[in-house]
């Protein structure tokens, strides 16, 4: 934070108000701690902490399904758009700062959500030629922008690329504890949401996650996170980190560090990056109408939400698999796991009314959960280097974040359209097929900068 005064800047300085390097253990790990806090905290900007809020939006903003969805895809896209900028602000700024401005940002958006059905009334009362309709579609999308930038965007993309930053040979099992607990979080989010709804109203629910963020996530974030060990006088994975280095697979060993023009170049960003977006698209889109779902494949409401409890075990042991094996080898095999994953959870989805399509639902979904919550932490820092790694993960946070917005407005289309959700989820189909080919020749790109052995 640029100043002339001297308050400000010792505010940030890397050894206030705790110093790392005299922490009873490897500081990394406490960098795991916050940004896993972090990552939880996003959750209000998550498709899965706005799925119990869909129907009540519907009927507190008198909008149609179609509508909401289209709000929500717009809202998202948008965020998407800004998602590359605020990429580039992580490598200038550094992780401290933005988590602290992210999780404040999420904080004010939380109370304008809040307020959402009193601004409609408002507004329709102050401009009355204006029909109510457009009004509230108009104000629930500018909080699905804001919420999805500051929340799901960049609260999250600056948690994950904070652990990348701190570990190398660690950085899959840093990753994969993150993810146990995330998961399991996002798991009971909707039934936590749920109760919260029921407690204090749909409204005051989002008061009390925008005080929290306030309160609690900017001050833990200003309080204990660091962008880099360096700046810290430590090293990546703490003492010993050269002979891990030594002991790492060679895939894993990242030799230059690329900038974002070269990475988008590569069929590796691509493969990855189009596998993480067609996760997001997919995931979010169930998430989202998973009570019609549940009720057209005749799977009660109490029963659809209660499956993402087995889910979140499978992606916790997914996750943990993923991010011991990460460094022993080429994460090519874990993505065509990924992709093999969505292809049965897509399977399974369109025949949920069984007993096979039901397992395939859990697992397909499940491991493809747990694929993606270990590699989209892992990749970039390992196939690009750490440099430009707020520019590259943010790239890609874009690309998610779009798919996810589109995601829920093609399904609510199919049903709008047809009647039913099958023609969409048979399209579905056809994405994870093509990436699980393509993924043989997503090889890292490390291996060309390798130096030569005589």
């Amino acid at each position: 934070m640029p100043t002339d005064s001297p308050l400000p800047s010792r505010a940030w300085a890397p050894d206030f108000p705790v110093t790392p390097r005299r922490w009873p253990f490897f500081y990394g790990w406490m960098i795991v701690i916050v940004a896993t806090i972090g990552i939880v905290f996003s959750i209000p900007g998550q498709t899965m902490g706005f799925s119990v809020f869909t129907d009540i939006l519907i009927e507190e903003l008198g909008l149609t399904r179609v509508q909401i969805s289209t709000a929500y895809c717009l809202g998202t896209v948008l965020s998407g758009f800004t998602l590359p900028a605020l990429g580039r602000a992580f490598d200038h700024f550094g992780a401290r700062k933005l988590i602290v401005g992210s999780a404040i940002a999420t904080g004010l958006v939380l109370f304008y959500l809040a307020a959402t059905h009193k601004l409609v009334a408002w507004t329709t009362a102050l401009l009355p030629w204006l029909p109510r309709v457009a009004i509230a579609f108009t104000l629930i999308t500018v909080g699905f922008y804001l919420i999805r930038a500051s929340a799901q965007g960049v609260l999250t993309m600056t948690s994950r690329n904070a652990i990348g930053k701190w570990f190398d040979y660690h950085r899959g099992n840093a990753l994969a504890v993150s993810g146990t607990v995330t998961a399991f979080a996002f798991s009971f989010a909707p039934k936590g949401l749920d109760l919260l709804i029921e407690r204090f109203q749909w409204w005051g629910a989002w008061v009390i996650l925008g005080i929290a963020s306030l309160s609690f996530m900017a001050v833990i974030g200003w309080a204990f996170l660091r962008d880099n060990p360096e700046e810290c006088g430590l090293a990546m994975d703490g003492p010993g980190s050269a002979t891990r280095r030594r002991a790492a697979h060679a895939d894993s060993i990242a030799h230059r560090a690329y900038e974002r023009h070269e990475a988008l170049r590569t069929w590796a960003f691509w493969a990855f990056n189009l596998s993480f977006a067609f996760f997001a698209l997919f995931s979010t889109a169930f998430t989202f109408h998973i009570v019609s779902l549940g009720e057209e494949f005749g799977r009660p409401k109490s029963d659809i939400i209660n499956y993402f409890i087995p889910m979140a075990i499978l992606s916790v042991g997914t996750s943990l698999f993923c991010g011991w094996i990460s460094s022993r080898t080429r994460l090519k095999y874990l993505l065509a796991l990924m992709n093999l994953s969505a292809l049965a959870g897509v399977i399974g989805t369109l025949t949920l009314d069984s007993s096979g399509g039901l397992i395939a639902y859990i697992a397909g979904n499940g491991i493809c959960g747990g694929c993606f919550s270990a590699l989209s932490g892992i990749v970039w820092p390992r196939f690009f280097g750490r440099t430009r790694l707020g520019a590259i993960a943010g790239f890609n946070m874009s690309t998610v974040v779009i798919a996810s917005g589109i995601g829920p407005l093609v399904f609510s289309l199919s049903l709008d359209w047809t009647g039913t959700y099958e023609p969409v989820l048979w399209i579905s189909a056809l994405i994870p097929a093509l990436l699980l080919a393509g993924s043989a020749w997503a090889d890292n790109p490390q291996r060309q900068e390798a130096p030569a052995t005589t």
